[in-house]
């Protein structure tokens, strides 16, 4: 999210007339969910790509703990406060939420089941109107048990953008709140019955605005899961949320590592897909990626949790290495790498001048920044990867070879009245070198055409609450360029383009995953989607949005991603999960 969300081919809201049928459909049981690798689906055999589609060294055997490492440090622990792919991945471990992705390789990870709920949701009012039933048994770690109104909480707590910059707006968006409702903490004992209904522990219905098939997409979210509003701490809550899941938080150091061990009070039979091998896991913060590499590599780490693939030195030393690559998977996800272009950045206001950026960058250099098509991925044209529904194909700046058109740069400099360049900053992440290699390959290819770039490093726990998703701070500190990746939160146009091409999403407080995008015209386009009912149409409309966001050019696309990642040698139970586009964290086990 930055929303690094990823999902795979799925297409949500392929169900069509509003989704009616596949919303009431109940559980959803994968026949290659689990760990165990009953459906024939693993190989205990290290191969290239082994656990890519399937599950790799299968094992039922518990105990152990896995180990992982952070370049950097996580948005937030707090479910109620993060919006990368990987946090998502991993608080599966300690939160449920009514709906899950199951817990399978392959595209049977795109399938949806109840989690906490016994099913889907069952929708009425044409799709305006969704309600969930709870399980039976279900608890927090301290014995209590998960109510309706622990879930209804946990969702309006997130509201307040002031305590919770980094979540997605879905909720604050598409839900029927009162009229000026701010959440939990500003608009305490407001009746918000409008939005969210409990009326019993079991029982939880959600009202929209306006009809929306997907709406049980949304319920997968970390946003979604309890909180109990008696332990709730606000933003000291990420040091020990509360866990519904089968881990729970043992120790926390801020900055340094945090260790989760087992929640004596989850119960397995109400969570058949969870299988909870290990003892406990072990997570350290802001270590170096290529240490981590190197640790996984020897044997004395398991995970690199982002999931954001190996360093070029480690993959070529993967590529010449047939044991190393034995060891390694390659995914393909539905994930853009690209780079923002914000107006409010002078001269960016002006089209012609953001004309020059799109012409003036070498789209090789994009691609080898990131380690090249095996590792980086496809050279991307437009905004939608090509897994998803209604992406389109043309290519509105064409140049020979994926190279540049300084020709056109030059033409566009003069038409914007600075035919000797300007001077701009380009935002990246610290701990991602394949960020800070794209911006020192935009420096080098628009310093051609006299555009100076000036690479400015960042911390990535909060990239966009405090730098680049902040408006103020983009504009006061002239980030012209800001590198930028984003999956889908689910597969099809609303689930990729609605929180980065949507304008409303934007919060001049910070923590906006739409750092560039202001378009009128494509927040109608968005809502109009969003409502439509046939299937052609409303992939259609996202394909247009796509491409009236292309044609104002405020995103360099970059790249189609692949990621080359490495699994630890100790592993059990390893697979890619499509949804989340990196191995399944819930899944894992230790030899």
């Amino acid at each position: 999210m930055t929303p690094l969300r990823m999902r795979s081919a799925l297409g949500v809201l392929a169900v069509t007339a509003l989704g009616l049928t596949a919303c009431s459909s109940g559980t959803t049981t994968p026949s290659s969910s689990g760990s165990s690798g009953s459906s024939g689906a693993g190989t205990a055999t290290a191969a290239f790509d082994a656990a890519n589609g399937k599950i790799f060294n299968p094992s039922d055997k518990k105990g152990g703990i896995i180990t992982m490492a952070d370049e950097g440090e996580p948005d937030s622990t707090d479910p109620g406060d993060s919006y990368y792919g990987y946090t998502w991945d991993l608080m599966r471990l300690y939160g449920r939420g009514l709906v899950m992705f199951d817990i399978a390789p392959g595209d049977a990870s795109n399938k949806l089941s109840g989690d906490l709920a016994t099913g889907l949701g069952e929708p009425s009012d044409n799709a305006k109107t969704f309600k969930y039933t709870l399980k039976d048994g279900l608890k927090f770690e301290d014995g209590t048990p998960i109510t309706s109104k622990d879930i209804k909480y946990g969702i309006t707590r997130t509201l307040d953008k002031d305590i919770f910059p980094d979540s997605p707006t879905y909720f604050d968006d598409l839900l029927a709140w009162p009229e000026g409702y701010k959440g939990a903490y500003k608009s305490k004992d407001v009746n918000v019955d409008s939005a969210i209904e409990t009326p019993d522990d079991k029982t939880i219905i959600f009202h929209l605005k306006n009809s929306f098939s997907g709406f049980d997409y949304l319920l997968t979210t970390t946003q979604s899961y309890p909180v109990p509003q008696a332990k709730d701490t606000g933003a000291k809550y990420k040091e020990h949320p509360i866990s519904s899941g089968p881990y729970m938080f043992d120790t926390y150091e801020a900055g340094k590592k945090f260790t989760l061990k087992r929640n004596p009070n989850w119960d397995p039979a109400t969570d058949p897909q969870r299988k909870a091998l290990p003892d406990g896991f072990e997570y350290s913060m802001n270590v170096n990626q290529d240490d981590i590499d190197k640790r996984i590599i020897s044997g004395d780490l398991d995970i690199h949790v982002t999931g954001t693939g190996v360093t070029p030195a480690t993959q070529a030393q993967i590529l010449q290495d047939e044991k190393l690559k034995a060891q390694a998977d390659n995914p393909t996800i539905a994930r853009l790498w690209y780079t923002s272009i914000p107006t409010t950045v002078p001269p960016l206001d002006n089209k012609d001048c953001r004309l020059a950026i799109m012409y003036a960058m070498d789209r090789t250099a994009y691609q080898d920044a990131y380690g090249g098509e095996f590792a980086g991925g496809a050279v991307a044209t437009s905004l939608m990867p090509p897994l998803i529904p209604g992406a389109i194909t043309e290519d509105l700046y064409p140049r020979t070879d994926n190279g540049a058109d300084l020709t056109k740069a030059k033409e566009h400099l003069t038409k914007c009245g600075k035919p000797d360049g300007f001077e701009i900053n380009m935002a990246f992440r610290n701990e991602r070198p394949k960020e800070k290699a794209v911006a020192e390959a935009f420096q080098a290819e628009l310093a051609k055409v006299g555009i100076k770039v000036t690479p400015k490093g960042f911390p990535k726990s909060d990239y966009f609450s405090t730098y680049a998703g902040n408006p103020p701070y983009v504009k006061k500190n002239n980030l012209g360029l800001i590198a930028n990746g984003w999956g889908a939160d689910w597969n099809d146009g609303y689930g990729f383009l609605a929180q980065i091409t949507d304008s409303r999403v934007i919060r001049e407080t910070g923590g906006s995953s739409n750092a560039s995008v202001r378009i009128p015209e494509v927040d109608k386009m968005l809502d109009e989607a969003a409502v439509e009912t046939d299937t052609a149409k409303r992939e259609a409309l996202y394909g247009q949005i796509d491409k009236k966001v292309m044609e104002e050019a405020v995103i360099f696309p970059g790249l189609w991603a692949k990621s080359l990642l490495i699994r630890g040698s100790k592993l059990t139970n390893v697979f890619v999960n499509q949804a989340y586009g990196m191995y399944d964290y819930t899944s894992l086990g230790k030899m």
